[in-house]
């Protein structure tokens, strides 16, 4: 691999410890590391990516998707529902799925994170009709490039159990667990610069039994892998876990042993302040995700709070059927304003909407090695452009990246490889796959 020098950026953006901002700064990258940040770095030997104009960052994390729900977008019957209306619209027609929609769909929402500046995304995928599997997905993400956290999902309680998914979508729950352990064995990458880790993910407490929850936790403690799911995402959300365990989410998890610093929860939009305490005192993370939380009406995630008491957040834009878009940047210009509209506009800044997308994202997926452009992290990085008119007649470049725009990267490196080059996609022949998936779509419309 050569090395690599982006030179002459109007503005570096570190996010280490002093949140440092260089500006006329340079960063030099060799074998996928960091390898020195500063200003008049210089080398012969080096491909050389001018960044004049530009502000770069480290590389969005993603921390909740479902990349599978690109091919269900804007569906009728589910554009105006909330989340348990919108799922029973759409099971039925996810149940239709194999492993060609699972993939294509897949390498569509990764190019999407990618244009819109992410370098590493986790998935969620919690079903598996006709032979689709999470292999799907994982070959997906190694063409386009990005780095990717793959979670072996599951649903076990069906329509005729009192859960909320059709039968035809759930499992049994030994099967659950033997897939589980075969994609951990198989993908999981422990070490510092992995491309691919796998974690484990029951979908959310109204798809899967207790025992379920409890054995995937055991099971991912013996694997020293991440557990990930659902959690107090709505009102109805928490009624349920209220009528069927007689007590809170958070409660809940914690019985379970889904608390600490290898769990994440999406949403948590009806934390209380016990949960958010129990949630910083265990140091569990939470993926918050504003536009798909205001898609479905679900409320506003209570995130000033939850970081002032320490608690882990990142971004997640959740599924591409409840946002109804894939781009992260945006997730962040959102989760400020939610949190401006909860508690006034001093409530969060835009460079905090910012760490909350990289950095933020980064330490919710136990990513030590990356989130900030220092000598020893890993080469992940995103460069935008404010030449545009997006970004025109703005004062401050960085707090422009969350107000304005851009909300499309010009350049972005992962690992050291460029994945995307002048605005557009170099890994993956984009327009062939955007026509295979508009056939899908159309196919699963008719």
């Amino acid at each position: 691999m050569s090395d690599t020098l982006i030179r002459n950026a109007d503005v570096v953006v570190t996010m280490n410890a002093r949140r440092a901002e260089i500006a006329r700064g340079d960063v030099y990258i060799r074998d996928g590391v960091i390898l020195a940040v500063g200003t008049g770095l210089a080398s012969a030997e080096a491909e050389v990516i001018d960044a004049t104009g530009c502000v770069v960052t480290p590389g969005l994390v993603n921390t909740h998707h479902h990349l599978y729900q690109t091919l269900t977008r804007a569906v009728p019957g589910g554009q105006d529902a909330l989340l348990f209306g919108w799922l029973k619209t759409l099971y039925p027609i996810w149940a239709k799925f194999g492993p060609e929609e699972m993939f294509t769909s897949a390498q569509v929402g990764l190019a999407e994170l990618a244009l819109s500046g992410c370098t590493m995304t986790s998935d969620h995928l919690y079903l598996y009709p006709n032979g689709a599997r999470l292999d799907d997905t994982i070959a997906a993400a190694e063409e386009v490039g990005l780095r990717f956290h793959p979670t072996r999902g599951a649903m076990s309680i069906g329509e005729s159990a009192g859960g909320l998914p059709p039968d035809s979508l759930v499992e049994k729950e030994a099967d659950i667990l033997a897939d589980m352990i075969r994609v951990v064995d198989r993908f999981h990458d422990p070490k510092p610069g992995a491309m691919v880790r796998v974690g484990l993910a029951p979908c959310s407490p109204f798809s899967v039994s207790r025992e379920l929850m409890r054995d995937a936790a055991l099971l991912a403690r013996d694997k020293a892998v991440m557990l990930h799911t659902h959690l107090a995402e709505n009102d109805e959300d928490v009624a349920y876990s209220l009528a069927q365990f007689g007590c809170r989410p958070g409660q809940y998890a914690e019985e379970l042993g889904w608390t600490g610093p290898d769990v994440w929860h999406a949403h948590c939009v009806k934390l209380e302040g016990s949960e958010i305490e129990l949630f910083a005192r265990s140091s569990t993370g939470v993926s918050h995700c504003p536009c798909s939380n205001c898609r479905l009406g679900s409320g506003i995630a209570p995130v000033r709070a939850m970081r002032n008491a320490g608690v882990k957040v990142g971004l997640g834009v959740d599924g591409s059927a409840s946002n109804d878009a894939g781009n992260l940047m945006a997730e962040a210009r959102m989760a400020m304003l939610l949190q401006r509209v909860a508690r006034g506009a001093d409530a969060m800044s835009a460079r905090e909407a910012l760490e909350i997308a990289t950095l933020g994202g980064a330490q919710v997926l136990g990513r030590t090695d990356l989130g900030q452009i220092m000598p020893g992290k890993r080469a992940d990085l995103a460069v935008w452009d404010l030449g545009g008119v997006e970004a025109a007649g703005s004062w401050d470049p960085v707090a422009a990246l969350a107000l304005c725009g851009p909300t499309r990267v010009r350049h972005l490196i992962v690992e050291g490889r460029q994945v995307v080059r002048d605005g557009q996609l170099v890994t993956l022949d984009l327009p062939r796959v955007l026509e295979r998936q508009r056939d899908l779509a159309a196919r699963l419309a008719r």
